[in-house]
């Protein structure tokens, strides 16, 4: 099995995390440290990231996060500043965040220790739709939601087709919900901006067609059976 598959397996980060960790020489198989991405690890192989002896048959665990503002996604920030960690702390398994909600951005993030989904789930082929609400600055004109529908430049990549329904307009600013399957960073905000509006509040409510409902903000809650399957078949 590969070294990040057998990573990601453990349940320490995705695949792609896994790929990093050992690029950065955190990886040991057998007390070496290990940086051939493609190595396969071999039955008797003793595998360490961090200094942790690690092994890929670790319970898998499933949960949805209601990220507030002012968190980073990440299991530490050089910056001390506060991560999604401490609010799962209570939690005796190792989790780790699927994909990202910057700093200023609010709403649904999955957690898990399952590598392999992870990966899936983070993966533009996949497809898998996550849907925000938006409060952006400005009127929005036909012209900017066809433009939003249909792909923008957000500096060297073009968006793929959106979905995007205006919910509310107002004089100053109007309320947006827009889904989008790719995952660039900070990319609803740069979508807006390409159009002329800044978004003045971001939340993220369904990742496919998993839904926030009424999970309060700093609060978690595991997945049910139903919802881990159909993530699995996305």
């Amino acid at each position: 099995m590969r070294l990040n598959k057998y990573i990601a397996q453990a349940g320490i980060a995705s695949r792609r995390k896994a790929d990093e960790l050992t690029q950065q020489g955190k990886v040991k198989v057998n007390g070496m440290i290990m940086k051939e991405m493609g190595y396969d690890v071999a039955e008797g192989d003793v595998v360490e990231v961090n200094g942790q002896t690690i092994r890929k048959d670790a319970k898998k665990v499933y949960i949805m996060l209601n990220k507030p503002i002012g968190y980073i996604t990440s299991t530490e920030d050089e910056r001390s500043r506060p991560t999604v960690m401490t609010l799962v702390n209570d939690i005796e398994e190792r989790v780790f965040p699927i994909g990202r909600l910057d700093y200023n951005t609010s709403g649904m993030l999955l957690m898990t220790n399952d590598g392999e989904l992870a990966y899936k789930l983070t993966h533009p082929k996949h497809h898998v739709y996550k849907t925000y609400r938006a409060r952006v600055s400005g009127q929005l004109s036909n012209e900017k939601i066809y433009k939003l529908r249909n792909g923008v430049d957000i500096g060297g990549f073009v968006t793929s087709k959106a979905i995007v329904n205006v919910i509310k307009q107002a004089e100053r600013s109007a309320i947006v919900e827009i889904k989008i399957f790719e995952g660039k960073n900070r990319q609803v905000r740069k979508m807006f901006a390409a159009v002329g509006n800044k978004v003045l509040e971001l939340e993220r409510v369904a990742i496919g067609e998993l839904y926030l409902g009424h999970l309060r903000q700093g609060h978690y809650r595991k997945l049910t059976a139903k919802e881990i399957e159909y993530l699995k078949e996305c």
